[in-house]
This record gives C-alpha cells, sequence and structure tokens, in this order.
C-alpha cells in the first residue's frame, strides 16, 4: 500500500521523535502496574460468562460501546474530522490489526484456557520488538535481547508440548496458537503506531481508529453468525461486559496509548510479563483452572524471555 508523506514520516523525523520520549520513571512504573492488573483480568472476565455470551459478541458489543465513549472523548479533546481523514491509512492498518488480535482471542477463549491465553496472548512485545529493531530507529536489539527472544521462543515450544502424560489435547493447542496469533497482530499495531504518524497523535484518535473498525467488522459477524441473538444478558453478564468497555476498552487502552507515546516502548514492555501472571493467578482462583508442569515452565521461560528483551 502507497502511503502519503502526511501518513509515514521520514526516518529522521522517526529518529528524533523516538530520542524525545523520556525513560520510565516511578509514577509510570505504577501506571503500568495497573494497566497489567486490568489486562490480566481481561480473558477471566471473557471466560467466566462465555455461555451466556460468547467471546465474539462480548468483544464485539464492548468495543461497539467502548467506540462511543472513545468518539465522545475526544470531540471534547478537541480531535477534529480532519485528524481522522488525515491519518485514516495507519488508522485502518491499526484498526485492522486490532480487529484480528480480538478475533483470535475469541476464537481460541472457546477451545483454550484462560490462563493459557494470558500467557500466548503476552508474547506481543517479543514480535513487536523484533518489527520494531527492523524498521523503527533507536528501537534496534542488543546481543543479549536476542538471547531473549530465543529463550521466549523456547518456552513457547515447552508450554504447548505434550503433557506429563505425553498426550496432546488438540483443542487446547489450537487454542493456544491463536492466542499467540492474537499476540503476533498486538505487535503488528505497536509497530504501525510508531512507525506512522500515529506515533505523534492523540491516543483517543488511534484507539477510536481501533475500536471503531472492529466494532464495525465484529458486530456483524456476531449477527450473522447467530451469536449475538442467542446472548443471555444475566446480570453478570451485563457485569463482565460493562468492565471490559469502560475499565478494559477505554480507561486501560487510553492509559496505554498515552504511556506509548510519551515513554519509551521497550522499556514500557518490561512491565508486560506481569499481566500474565496475574492472568495465570485469576484462572486458577477464579476458574479453578489446572496448570501442567510444562505449561508453567514454558510460560516462566516466556517471561523471562521478554524481561531480557525489554529491559
Amino acid at each position: 500500500m502507497r502511503h502519503s508523506q502526511s501518513a509515514i514520516p521520514t526516518a529522521t523525523y522517526q529518529k528524533s521523535a523516538a530520542y524525545k520520549r523520556k525513560p520510565v520513571g516511578l509514577s509510570a512504573s505504577g501506571l503500568m502496574l495497573l494497566f497489567c492488573l486490568i489486562l490480566g483480568f481481561q480473558q477471566v472476565a471473557i471466560k467466566g460468562v462465555a455461555e451466556e455470551i460468547s467471546p465474539l459478541t462480548q468483544i464485539a458489543l464492548r468495543s461497539l460501546f467502548a467506540s462511543l465513549l472513545v468518539i465522545a472523548w475526544a470531540l471534547w479533546k478537541g480531535v477534529r474530522w480532519r485528524d481522522v481523514c488525515t491519518h485514516w491509512r495507519p488508522g485502518l492498518l491499526v484498526g485492522l490489526g486490532f480487529t484480528c488480535e480480538f478475533l483470535f482471542l475469541a476464537w481460541g477463549l472457546h477451545y483454550t484456557l484462560a490462563s493459557h491465553m494470558s500467557v500466548f496472548l503476552y508474547t506481543a512485545p517479543i514480535f513487536a520488538a523484533l518489527g520494531l529493531h527492523l524498521i523503527v530507529p533507536g528501537e534496534q536489539l542488543a546481543h543479549r535481547q536476542w538471547w531473549g527472544i530465543g529463550f521466549a521462543f523456547i518456552g513457547m515450544v515447552i508450554a504447548i508440548a505434550p503433557g506429563q502424560k505425553g498426550s496432546i489435547e488438540t483443542d487446547i493447542l489450537f487454542g493456544d496458537m491463536l492466542g499467540i496469533l492474537a499476540g503476533l497482530s498486538w505487535a503488528a499495531t505497536t509497530v504501525v503506531i510508531r512507525r506512522s504518524s500515529l506515533s505523534e497523535q492523540p491516543a483517543e484518535l488511534t484507539l477510536s481508529y481501533q475500536l471503531s473498525v472492529t466494532a464495525l467488522l465484529l458486530v456483524p459477524a456476531a449477527l450473522v453468525s447467530g451469536q449475538l441473538m442467542s446472548a443471555q444478558f444475566s446480570s453478570m453478564a451485563i457485569l463482565s461486559l460493562g468492565f471490559q468497555t469502560v475499565i478494559v476498552s477505554f480507561g486501560a487502552l487510553l492509559l496505554w496509548f498515552s504511556l506509548l507515546r510519551r515513554y519509551r516502548a521497550s522499556q514500557l514492555g518490561v512491565f508486560s510479563f506481569l499481566a500474565p501472571l496475574f492472568g495465570l493467578l485469576f484462572g486458577t482462583l477464579l476458574l479453578n483452572e489446572p496448570l501442567s508442569l510444562n505449561f508453567l515452565i514454558g510460560g516462566v521461560a516466556i517471561m523471562l524471555g521478554i524481561v531480557v528483551v525489554v529491559r
């Protein structure tokens, strides 16, 4: 796809913009801890009411409602229609990446455990580090970080390997692979944001692209598949959907993009290993999900690899 000058800045501009970002301090660390805590609970919130509202329908509805909140917030913050038109190319790309991320997440939760999805979704920093290394000035990897990437990939192989009895649960394996694809899609959106003019635009604009495109694609998909019409809106399902809409899709993601604009992406990523830890904790305590030994070993290896890459 061919981009205009306004859509893709020059390499010189990107390099200066990368160096202007601040190192992560105490306040940013606290905000990232809160962000990871919220996202660690996200998969449990979806899985917990999946029998009443399918994961696809949950993500479609929360994207729709959250997009309205973000658009209203963006208008209040001064984002105008001309801004939307100027950056529509990278906006469409990040919207498609966001849609793929949550489509894979919703699909994968039909087959695998919420704790597994939490770990594999947050392989995103590894894939993002590779993409940033290749195309974004100032984000190149050191030799030590390449070892971290290798360690994380070995961890993924261990985590999805046969269990202690030597058997492979096909459904869980398939769901785990979808979780990795969700992480890859998330990483792609991060690279597009940092590579495009969106890196210097308000977080509200970027998030409005992502949520709007996701809602436009997934709401019809949920309707055509019959999942939307078969949804049962119990009090617990409504509470979960409200949490996902207001806290996750609106508050937490606005926080993430705001931090991404102000601080170095590679340093922010060091906190990403906390989200799967919280996901494992919530999945085990709240959903009584079993944990195999090879998954625990592989999960620890993945998280250690992430720490080495983004430390």
